[in-house]
């Protein structure tokens, strides 16, 4: 059994397409990934922004193996596994891995808060051993404005040492460069990998030596976030940068997830692309509206989106 090659670049945490009752659609989500893998991204299925924490573990199961039954590459699937009950992260992490894909996504246990790295650690590695398969490979998910758990330096340095290769790399989604580029200088040189948690530390997190970034609006701004990417050493990066920056906060002015959904259903005709799964609500009819033309100011564009209809 031949481990997975290190997932590298642009990766979207996939958004989740809801039917009238708040039900998954399998086929519109298969379809939003294969649009993605069109444009080179790969697939962090289950993440924030795919309203993972509102997803039951039979609804992940049964969209992971949608994508897998439409031939869409395991290897290209970072899918997040990360739960408060332990048994529920073992059985979704080892049915990624015997799937194939190219690693998981792992949330700390989030529930408690003020836990100690002692608990932490037990906690990645019930996981790491309950799998026990050296496939796996784990990429840690740092958002403590919304999980409030971080995930410390020295937490990483212990896991690493015990677990080398299988803890592969991080999301940092805190926010803070200081942070982020202390992951790269102290970790990155071993090995592992560091994804920016938002294209706007793209460049900065490619002139650090990092993998790339795992970010919401790659699920609507795919080609231009690749491209940066792909050509972060050329002359224009940091105007490039400044564009990305501009449509980001276009979205930013609004909840995110709401967003996101509001835009492909604007441009896909689909008005069901814009339903959320409570407790999250869908934008107002203003400010859909509000968001059209902040989206429009920046010349925000979805080549090919009628796949997603």
């Amino acid at each position: 059994m031949n481990a997975p090659a290190r997932l590298q670049g642009l990766l979207s945490p996939v958004l989740t397409p809801f039917d009238s009752d708040r039900r998954p659609d399998p086929d519109r989500f298969v379809r939003h990934c294969r649009w993605l893998l069109q444009q080179d991204v790969g697939l962090a299925v289950f993440g924030t922004n795919s309203e993972a924490a509102s997803l039951a573990l039979a609804e992940k199961r049964r969209l992971l193996d949608a994508l897998l039954e439409a031939g869409l590459p395991a290897q290209r699937m970072m899918p997040g596994t990360g739960a408060c009950a332990l048994p529920e992260a073992i059985e979704l992490t080892r049915h990624a891995v015997q799937a194939g894909c190219g690693g998981v996504l792992m949330l700390p246990p989030f529930y408690y808060k003020g836990v100690s790295d002692e608990g932490l650690y037990r906690a990645f590695a019930t996981v790491i051993d309950a799998v026990a398969d050296p496939r796996l490979r784990i990429y840690l998910y740092h958002i403590p404005p919304v999980s409030q758990v971080p995930i410390s330096l020295a937490l990483i340095e212990r896991l690493l040492k015990a677990y080398p290769g299988t803890v592969a790399g991080i999301k940092d989604s805190s926010g803070d460069w200081n942070n982020t580029a202390a992951m790269l200088q102290q970790f990155q040189p071993h090995g592992f990998d560091v994804f920016a948690g938002s294209e706007t530390f793209l460049l900065a997190n490619m002139r650090g030596g990092g993998a790339g970034c795992i970010t919401a609006t790659g699920n609507v701004n795919p080609g231009a976030i690749m491209a940066l990417y792909k050509n972060w050493r050329s002359h224009d990066a940091d105007a490039a940068q400044a564009t990305l920056d501009a449509t980001r906060a276009a979205f930013a002015r609004f909840p995110m997830i709401p967003a996101m959904k509001a835009a492909i259903a604007w441009k896909t005709g689909r008005a069901d692309w814009a339903f959320v799964r409570p407790p999250l609500v869908e934008l107002t009819p203003a400010q859909q509206q509000d968001l059209q033309a902040a989206l429009s100011a920046v010349d925000f564009q979805m080549p090919n989106a009628s796949m997603l209809a």
